[in-house]
């Protein structure tokens, strides 16, 4: 099973009563935060999920909005006792910002390591990294600066078949360790989960994109996601202009791509500081895909494993 939470759905300033975006995995103990804007470590401390178990952080692009919580979210997973390296994980320029942040918290007590992924409009999917069970993919967006939105799949393996464990003579005791998909050195030579294990059972996708156009693209990308997280800068359809030539969303479009990406939910997100009451604008992303939710911070789910 897989915790998600959106930690905070403001976009461009924070409210009274909103945060800015961030969205917090959790899986087995470990975590991952996408995008990380101001205020990020209070609203993770009123969660409750703690801190030190962050193993990744994946920005979607490095406007302040985004990325200005980090120095004090960093200094807090420091004095939760973190010893382990955390990953960092975005688009080009990625290090330069770090480096520029960093000269408020010069020491931390774990290493960073930090990875710029190399997409742009051409070459616009990254490969697939795997981060704590976390499988980690990026596809480039379109707004003013380069962006990237997130797919996050848990992958399942498949059933353990005793019958072929028997057949090949494999001892009970690496049963379980073939299971949980480990190899086996036995009699000289190496056995593999593959050799015992069924066919790979459908995992757990959840994808997240904000500060875009819709794309394409992005239909394939989400395709039969669990959740789709999206942002959604104005719920008013006379808005759109305006999202168009700021490089942002209205609910319509965000819910137009969660009809074609054939998704199951969608979150909406990262509205603007004049879009106070979103509710009231929730049937014009319902009219076109019915599993729409207004998200608000702190908003939590578990999503389980099919079948």
């Amino acid at each position: 099973m897989l915790d998600v939470c959106l930690l905070g759905t403001g976009g461009m300033m924070p409210l009274p009563d909103r945060f800015l975006t961030s969205m917090l995995f959790r899986l087995n103990g470990k975590m991952l935060l996408i995008d990380c804007g101001e205020g990020t470590q209070v609203t993770a401390k009123m969660l409750g999920w703690g801190f030190k178990n962050i193993d990744v952080i994946c920005f979607t692009h490095l406007h302040a909005d985004h990325i200005s919580g980090l120095p004090g979210l960093l200094l807090t997973i420091g004095n939760s006792g973190r010893e382990d390296t955390l990953k960092i994980i975005g688009p080009k320029g990625l290090k330069k910002a770090y480096g520029g942040l960093s000269t408020i918290f010069p020491e931390l007590p774990f290493n960073v390591d930090i990875k710029e992924l190399n997409i742009d409009d051409e070459n616009n999917i990254s490969e697939e990294i795997n981060i704590s069970g976390f499988n980690i993919q990026a596809m480039f967006m379109d707004h003013k600066i380069p962006c990237f939105s997130y797919s996050i799949k848990v992958k399942r393996s498949g059933k353990f078949l005793p019958e072929k464990a028997i057949s090949l003579n494999i001892p009970r005791q690496f049963w379980s360790i073939l299971q949980k998909g480990n190899n086996v050195e036995y009699n000289g030579q190496i056995l593999k989960p593959d050799m015992v294990l069924g066919q790979e059972r459908d995992g757990i996708k959840v994808c997240y994109c904000t500060d875009s156009r819709p794309l394409d693209r992005m239909h394939s990308f989400i395709n039969k996601a669990d959740l789709f997280v999206c942002e959604g800068m104005y719920g008013e359809e006379d808005k759109k202009e305006g999202a168009i030539a700021k490089k942002h969303m209205i609910f319509s479009e965000a819910a137009t791509m969660a009809k074609y990406g054939n998704v199951e939910e969608l979150w909406l997100t990262h509205f603007s500081p004049a879009l106070t009451e979103p509710q009231q604008f929730l049937y014009n992303a319902k009219n076109i895909f019915e599993n729409t939710f207004v998200g608000y911070d702190r908003i939590s789910k578990t999503i389980y494993f099919k079948n």
